[in-house]
């Protein structure tokens, strides 16, 4: 990613206006006026933004199968703006709806042309990246980095709030380490400007991914604001979305990490939280899912660098479905050839099936095999 200079100079424009009244922890996912339509909902689930893994197609699939919205890879707004293929493609929305792309930086004049741009390109939802723990992200002063001074953070949410006329969304922590927690304050501050919601990782930077993610320290963030609370970190099945909406008394949760290879699962977590019954998809379906995915990588990448950015997503989907041996996860992520990658990707899938069919047709067999008579 660019590092954006740092521009302390920008205005944060106008006074912020006056905090609205604060709403009862845990309440539905909700509408306000036209601002929240985009990602409206009961409760809800989405797919989080991973950097460089929740590419067009991981989100086409999540989003077709249920997910309340998905969120695209971290973008840099400064690449973007300034044209680079790369962050182009990570930006990509064809065929999702909300379609929310999440930006990056540290320098409120790229970001709000970075927000302007992917407006105009047709982003539903603008979020800010004010999360991301990696070093490369907070050395450049961006990500959660800008959790380390408020008031710099604070210009940038204005400068993006003040590029766009669609709804804006912020992504934080609950803070740069334990001795400063600041996410509560930092989601007034958002409101204050009009965002639409804030989603909270329930780690500080300084935990990285270490731990178990702190829900409860959500809670703070719950009882500050009154727009929507998105609670991150650790949810990996309906069981663990209803205990972290319990304990944060956020309004929505967002899957990460346990949706790679599963792009599924984040539907079948909203339908659960919604009272549906969940109805995960079969083997046979799991395979097609994960074939779509390959093949749409394949096309938006081109052969050679789509079988490598495919790579993690294949290895998650085998193990997922485990039906190949060492060697063969072993080509599996290796392999150049897209042939060879789709004929085990499916062999994945297949072979547990065969193997189940054939342990269930066993004992039907012996029970119809002869008794041998004794001599």
């Amino acid at each position: 990613m660019t590092t954006d200079h740092y521009l302390s100079a920008e205005a944060p424009g106008a006074e912020p206006a006056a905090l609205p009244t604060a709403r009862a922890p845990g309440t539905p996912l909700h509408v306000q006026g036209a601002l929240l339509a985009p990602l409206s909902g009961v409760h809800g689930a989405l797919l989080a933004p991973l950097s460089g893994v929740t590419d067009l197609h991981m989100r086409r699939i999540a989003r077709r199968l249920g997910a309340t919205a998905t969120v695209s890879e971290m973008v840099a707004a400064e690449d973007f703006a300034r044209g680079t293929e790369e962050a182009r493609l990570r930006a990509e929305g064809e065929g999702v709806l909300p379609h929310v792309v999440q930006l990056a930086g540290c320098d409120p004049r790229w970001m709000a042309e970075g927000a302007r741009l992917a407006e105009a390109n047709g982003a539903d939802v603008i979020d800010v990246n004010m999360g991301c723990p990696a070093k490369a992200v907070t050395g450049g002063q961006a990500g959660s980095a800008l959790m380390r001074d408020l008031d710099h953070a604070e210009r940038l949410l204005a400068a993006v709030r003040a590029a766009v006329s669609v709804p804006v969304t912020v992504k934080m922590r609950l803070g740069w380490d334990d001795a400063t927690r600041n996410a509560p304050d930092l989601a007034r501050r958002a409101e204050r400007l009009g965002y639409a919601a804030v989603t909270v990782h329930g780690r500080t930077r300084q935990q990285f991914y270490t731990g178990r993610a702190d829900w409860a320290a959500i809670r703070a963030v719950s009882e500050a604001v009154a727009i929507p609370v998105v609670a991150n970190g650790d949810v990996a099945g309906l069981d663990d979305a209803r205990a972290c909406l319990r304990e944060s008394g956020a309004d929505a949760v967002m899957i990460g990490r346990a949706a790679v290879g599963r792009p599924w699962l984040v539907g079948a977590v909203a339908a659960g939280l919604a009272g549906a019954a969940i109805a995960e998809p079969d083997a046979a379906a799991r395979a097609e899912l994960a074939a779509e995915h390959y093949e749409g990588l394949i096309a938006l990448y081109g052969a050679r660098m789509g079988v490598r950015h495919a790579r993690k997503h294949l290895a998650a989907y085998a193990d997922h479905a485990g039906g190949l041996d060492p060697s063969e996860r072993a080509r599996l992520v290796t392999t150049t050839d897209p042939a060879e990658a789709a004929r085990l990707l499916r062999r994945a899938f297949e072979a547990p099936v065969a193997r189940s069919a054939q342990q269930a047709a066993r004992p039907e067999s012996q029970a119809a095999r002869p008794a041998t008579r004794a001599a």
